[in-house]
């Protein structure tokens, strides 16, 4: 298994490991001796155990759910030798398998069939969002949702590859553990806050902790075969370690041993690990190495390792198992944060919606009265047009800015709601022309996920422009869109200098989006771009920006899959051409022509195709005297998502996505996912190229590594010099057409770079520190560094770095929540560097989770008291006229109290008395043909109960004729155990 990990030994505790924090103090002090464990609800007091017995079955993963895991890049995830499972495509395969079980839940919840045309993502989507809404929807989210996961999980073989509880190398079990727990936490509270993608990048590193126990440790050689569920449970203590004086393993002088636990191990059967030494070979005497050629410590008696990273001659089977069960422990994890989350909002952390949310940032300064009814007409007609089909918004964003105020955000996917808070605004204030505008749509970039359509109404100038690089490292990051709607007045516009427009049409262009400029009559017609836009499976074909005045042709190619396309120019003074495959032309004064209609309002032209256009190679020709922009979009399945990657070395060496810009001077390097409308087989790639937007239109070709499953390694050995694009071509076996697809996000390279990692969730009201390294390979000399976050808490951090060509500086920035922030709260942190003649900057951009401290670990008692089902009959096809009925008793005992309560199995009628008292009691009642039931508590702390109840294979089942002296025997059992 390509667990690939190694670790630095850095010392050797005398005695037993102090844990790392309170999440195992208790239990720590039940290993060294110090307290006796307190016992847990005794079988000879309460017989029938009140939470659920059933467990997660092996994974059995069919080629069919194979094909939707996205491949690796050679080095960064896959395995580096003798074949094997990796964590990518074990956290794939959980992933995959746990996002169709909740489809299908989700389906039957709603009363229909959850049937897949075909195993490819898109076809997954298409049949998870319900055969109820209409047109066509992308897989691109669900693939990007993967991939961030994935990042994450490889990422940590990079940052903490010297942290042996981030790998359970070393005997690391209680931190280990520990940082589960913490990390599960942060998933859950991040959730909740409708942070998906927090939770997103926690859950892929937790994963990697998770999945590398069974890798790592000697779990499977003791011949388990079930996930050791106290790994996410931390309120079962770890039991039967290994002492740190307790010798585990034999000698193998060979390093291909099958198995080099000692007998005694076995026997008793203690749990240890490998160490792990990068830079030393000590480690305490008798104990297992890691193994490779990376540890050190598998030369020093007992040689060898212990690591199933690998598959290999001599661990086949144990390598096999140890996927097996790491497999397993993931499907247990996923459910878990599954039922805590609710079905709904684990979904939406995986991406699957139906198109890009709908954000809109908006200028409520006293001349913008008819902007804003404007805006409201836009939003109602998106959600009374778009109700019911593929195109309806998954979420929506409301962003209000003035002077000096802006926000707050109002986040919402119910469309009545975003009704009713677009109502609510109203024009007043503003004095001098300035507004917060940067500010409102900084807001707005934090605050909604990747790839939104962001829409900009103001009328006034920019006060914040200092915000403007860190607004383009956000867009450069989210790769969300972002459009201005300017309408400035006759007052402001005497005031409007022409560089303030530029600043807009410059953050404009950079994300792909447009700067239009009308008068506040002309907006109405100009707003039909955010309709166009509002879709599902939206694609960009091409994007230019010229700023020359001369003449020039822009071929493009359009396929069968396109539909509803449409054609920008913005810019004045404009004269055009557009001439289909067969020799047809239209110009910009036919505004209803043989190839589309055209529409012209302030500095936009719009052009919507006919339906009826040809396939092939189209080109425009234009005419200006004037700067203007030419953009191409369509409706299409047939898209792809990228990253820009370095690579990193070490004992496991791969690929890490880059957060700022690509180093100058160097090859650029990209991991490509090609997403078809059947799936990566339904699509041949022929090149994958970068294209100045605003230059000639070469294309600088690069070098393609086929990875499978249409994900490919590409790279460019020669960096276009400026702003540039990623474009990919090829042909759809559907149709057998050629295709073109543009990323709209402009990108360029850099000779400084900065790195940061975040390791952890930060406390409220408690500071962290997260260390960076600035390093340059231009001239050296003094470098500023500017820090932003989008909730302004405090930061401290230094000003000013001197660098030396080639050798990184380090540094450290503090920041400290206030104790008031709320439980879940993501934090955006862009930190930037520049050289002090602005030749040179780059920036990364940092996601934290800002999450309380969690004291309560135990999830909430759920205990079925009385099962009514003397009606139902033997015969299950005489079901239908009858009923059966179920009590059950619920408590979360002295916890935080139990927040919800909801049917995972069953399809009748739960209802409960009030969640606020100390016991509550639920009724079930449902029909005799629904046998099965599963009650899930969850409490605030994100901790979830269950309990299961059948009545399959008997007519009358045995009442569980519990008295109340054993539910008064759970009770003081559940307030015994709580601390």
């Amino acid at each position: 298994m390509q667990l690939q990990e190694t670790q630095l030994t850095v010392g050797v505790w005398p005695g037993p490991r102090p844990p790392p924090s309170t999440v195992d103090s208790v239990l720590y002090k039940k290993r060294s001796g110090a307290v006796t464990e307190q016992p847990r609800m005794r079988e000879d007091c309460c017989p029938l155990s009140w939470k659920s017995t059933r467990t997660i079955m092996p994974s059995l993963v069919g080629v069919a759910l194979l094909t939707l895991a996205l491949s690796t890049p050679t080095l960064a995830f896959a395995p580096i030798g003798g074949g094997g499972a990796s964590h990518v495509t074990i956290t794939g395969s959980a992933l995959l398998q746990k996002v169709k079980e909740t489809c299908r839940a989700v389906a039957e919840e709603a009363g229909h069939e959850f049937n897949p045309t075909g195993s490819s993502p898109e076809e997954l989507v298409q049949a998870c969002l319900g055969p109820r809404a209409t047109g066509e929807v992308s897989g691109a989210k669900f693939h990007s949702a993967l991939q961030q996961i994935y990042a994450q999980n490889g990422l940590v073989d990079r940052d903490f590859v010297n942290s042996a509880p981030h790998h359970f190398n070393s005997e690391a079990f209680y931190e280990g553990r520990g940082l589960i727990t913490e990390g599960i936490a942060a998933i859950k509270a991040s959730i909740r806050q409708e942070n998906f993608q927090a939770a997103r990048e926690t859950l892929g590193r937790v994963l990697h902790t998770l999945q590398d126990f069974y890798s790592h440790s000697n779990w499977v050689e003791l011949g388990y075969t079930e996930p050791y569920i106290n790994l996410i449970r931390p309120h079962l203590p770890l039991e039967n370690l290994a002492d740190v004086d307790t010798a585990t393993c034999t000698d193998c002088p060979s390093a291909s041993c099958p198995n080099q636990m000692l007998p005694e191990i076995l026997k008793d059967k203690t749990l240890t690990s490998g160490y792990m030494g990068l830079y030393s070979s000590a480690k305490p005497k008798g104990k297992c190495s890691h193994g490779g050629a990376g540890d050190l410590t598998s030369t020093a008696i007992p040689r060898g390792g212990i690591s199933k990273d690998q598959r290999r001659s001599d661990n086949v089977l144990l390598h096999n198992a140890a996927v097996t069960a790491a497999g397993d422990a993931s499907l247990q994890l996923l459910e878990d944060i599954r039922l805590s989350a609710g079905n709904n909002n684990f979904l939406r952390m995986m991406g699957i919606a139906r198109s890009s949310v709908v954000c809109f940032v908006i200028d409520t300064t006293g001349s913008m009265s008819d902007d804003i009814k404007e805006a409201q007409s836009v939003v109602y007609d998106i959600i009374d047009s778009k109700k019911g089909t593929q195109d309806e918004p998954s979420e929506y964003i409301l962003v209000p800015f003035n002077d000096p105020a802006f926000g707050p955000m109002v986040r919402t996917t119910d469309p009545e709601k975003m009704k009713r808070e677009i109502s609510k605004l109203k024009a007043d204030g503003g004095g001098d022309v300035p507004e917060m505008c940067l500010s409102g749509l900084q807001l707005a970039l934090t605050g909604s996920p990747s790839s939104s359509h962001i829409y900009v109404f103001t009328d006034a100038i920019a006060k914040d422009i200092h915000l403007k690089d860190s607004i383009v490292a956000l867009i450069r990051t989210t790769k969300s869109t972002v459009s201005f709607f300017m309408t400035p007045t006759r007052r402001r516009r005497r005031s409007l200098k022409a560089a303030s427009f530029v600043d807009y049409k410059d953050l404009a262009l950079a994300s792909g989006g447009q700067a239009i400029e009308v008068s506040k009559s002309q907006l109405p017609q100009a707003t039909d771009v955010i309709l166009d836009s509002s879709t599902s499976a939206l694609v960009t074909v091409l994007q230019r920006a010229r700023n020359a005045a001369r003449e020039e042709t822009f071929p493009f190619v359009l396929d069968e899959s396109l539909k509803n396309i449409t054609i920008y120019i913005t810019g004045s003074s404009i004269t055009f051409t557009l001439t289909n495959p067969g020799g047809v032309s239209q110009t910009q004064n036919q505004a209803n022509g043989k190839l589309g209609t055209i529409q012209t309002v302030g500095n936009l032209r719009r052009i919507r195709l006919n339906p009826d256009r040809q396939l092939g190679r189209w080109k425009i020709n234009i005419k200006s005297p004037q700067p203007y922009t030419l953009k191409v979009t369509g409706q299409s399945t047939i898209t792809f998502i990228y990253d820009f990657v370095e690579s990193f070395g070490g004992p496991h060496p791969g690929y890490a996505v880059l957060s700022g810009r690509p180093q100058a001077g160097q090859p650029a390097t990209l991991k490509l996912s090609a997403i078809g409308r059947k799936g990566a087989s339904s699509m041949t790639v022929e090149g994958v190229g970068l294209a100045l937007v605003s230059g000639p239109e070469a294309i600088t070709h690069s070098t393609l590594t086929d990875m499978g499953n249409g994900d490919i390694l590409v790279t460019v050995s020669t960096v276009p010099e400026g702003e540039f694009v990623v474009v990919l071509k090829g042909t759809d076996k559907v149709s057998n057409s050629e295709f073109q697809r543009q990323s709209t996000t402009q990108m360029s390279v850099s000779k400084v770079n900065i790195q940061a990692t975040v390791g952890s969730s930060v406390e409220p009201g408690e500071a962290l520190a997260l260390p960076f390294n600035v390093m340059t390979q231009g001239a050296g000399g003094t470098y500023t560094i500017d820090a932003r976050n989008d909730k302004n808490f405090h930061m401290e951090y230094p000003k000013k770095l001197t660098l030396t060509t080639g050798k990184p500086a380090n540094a450290t920035l503090k920041i400290k929540p206030p104790a008031s922030t709320k439980s879940g709260t993501d934090v955006t942190l862009t930190i930037e560097t520049k050289s002090s003649d602005g030749a040179n900057s780059n920036y990364v951009v940092l996601r934290l989770s800002v999450v309380t401290k969690i004291t309560d670990f135990y999830p909430p008692l759920c205990e079925v008291v009385t099962v009514l089902a003397d009606d139902c009959p033997q015969d299950v096809s005489q079901c239908g006229p009858f009923r059966w009925a179920l009590t059950a008793n619920l408590t979360d005992g002295n916890g935080t109290g139990i927040e919800s309560i909801s049917l995972s199995q069953g399809s009748g009628n739960i209802s409960h008395t009030a969640l606020s008292a100390t016991f509550i009691q639920a009724q079930y009642n449902a029909s005799c043909c629904s046998q099965i039931v599963e009650l899930v508590a969850v409490d605030k702390a994100g901790n979830v109960g269950k309990c299961y109840r059948s009545i399959v294979h008997s007519g009358v089942p045995p009442a569980l004729s519990l008295s109340m002296q054993l539910w008064l025997c759970l009770l003081v059992s559940v307030f015994a155990v709580r601390p």
